[in-house]
């Protein structure tokens, strides 16, 4: 159902840009903006905040008080019509009063899905959805898709030069993009449950994967490592340095030896042992798969050529980020930004079935889906 005219769809891009203040703090419910607006003007605004607290619609509700009778509510995701560990939200907008009830997508959610519109208007109000459809779903990608297929949504990072290299022939590689790109990376690792790299990033960047993107509020990420044989130095900083979130590696069963195991459980690393891909590699569709029972709803690949090679032959990546440089590396020898089999015809090349231009100060983010969240809605 198509929006009614720009004012729905002006309204509903401010319930947007209130959700994404709680992106990355609300796990594992989704990230949900709300507003009411009376006589053209917004009365009340609300965002879900964290996980057991009230919902958006609750947020917005009370900050309008006695202003929400009669008026419009404006949500990015179908309202609730259950109770978990708050009462529905359904219930609260037909107390509230409101007449009107504009939703960006529905709840994902097969058991779900509906209910909470169909509730709304058995009880007579007026209820539309679709409202800037593909953005509110965007919002909540990664709730969808594992509450669907149990698994997490993989977003793909890449930081390279203009011919698609991400180090020197050397080897060299801090840093190719500005300051400005790498504190939009931060940003995705502040919105994304877990991330991941490979031994040999680990090896050669001694990274801390923890997030540093200024909001006061980030909670780092999950960290998972690749490494098959447990072969990377205990003393990395990946594995010392002081984080609430745990670090994960994933070896491949019967390749790491039982007393690397125990070291590394000494450690209190969390060391997953998974099936060999045929290659001497842990089979990623297992890899995540285990995520997903983890509860991990989004994963960030930073690996290097080999990893996003990994992940792209095994078709797990739902959508992708490549940062620009505008610099041009050249030589046979320096890093590609994606390794693997590839593609053998263009026909089987990875696309985008949408994409999206970003300038930051001189470097270049394009980004966009693999995924097509349609099928996530059927």
């Amino acid at each position: 159902m198509a929006c009614l005219n720009e004012s729905d769809r002006a309204f509903m891009a401010e319930a947007l840009k209130l959700a994404r203040q709680g992106l990355g703090l609300t796990r594992p419910n989704p990230a949900v903006g709300a507003v009411v607006v009376r006589d053209g003007k917004v009365v009340g605004r609300g965002w879900h905040h964290k996980a057991g607290t009230p919902h958006a619609e609750v947020h917005a509700l009370n900050d309008a008080g006695e202003a929400a009778r009669g008026a419009s509510l404006y949500v990015t995701l179908e309202p609730c019509n259950h109770t978990g560990r708050t009462p529905p939200c359904t219930h609260a907008i037909l107390d509230a009063g409101i007449s009107r009830v504009v939703i960006g997508a529905l709840d994902p959610n097969p058991s779900v899905k509906g209910g909470g519109m169909a509730f709304l208007e058995s009880h007579g109000l007026e209820v539309m959805e679709g409202c800037l459809c593909h953005e509110c779903r965007m919002l909540v990608a990664p709730f969808a898709k594992h509450s669907r297929t149990g698994i997490p949504w993989i977003r793909a990072k890449v930081a390279c030069s203009m011919d698609g290299r991400t180090a020197t022939r050397t080897g060299h590689s801090q840093w190719i993009t500005n300051s400005a790109a790498r504190f939009r990376g931060h940003e995705l690792r502040r919105i994304s449950d877990a991330i991941l790299v490979g031994r040999g990033t680990v090896d050669a960047d001694n990274p801390s994967l923890t997030c540093r993107d200024g909001s006061g509020e980030c909670c780092d990420p999950v960290r998972i490592i690749l490494d098959s044989k447990l072969a990377t130095d205990l003393e990395s900083t990946v594995y010392v340095q002081s984080s609430p979130v745990d670090t994960v590696v994933a070896a491949v069963k019967g390749l790491a030896p039982d007393y690397r195991v125990n070291e590394f459980q000494d450690r209190g690393i969390r060391v997953l042992l998974l099936p060999d891909s045929g290659h001497g590699t842990v089979d990623l569709q297992a890899l995540v798969s285990q995520l997903g029972d983890m509860g991990i709803q989004s994963l960030l690949v930073e690996g290097g050529a080999a990893v996003h090679g990994s992940f792209r032959d095994a078709g797990l990546v739902d959508e992708v980020f490549f940062f620009y440089a505008p610099i041009i590396l050249g030589g046979e020898g320096a890093r590609p930004a994606v390794g693997g089999l590839g593609a053998g015809r263009l026909e089987e090349a990875l696309g985008l079935c949408r994409f999206f231009f970003e300038e930051l100060d001189g470097n270049w983010l394009i980004s966009g889906n693999v995924t097509d969240l349609d099928e996530i809605w059927i």
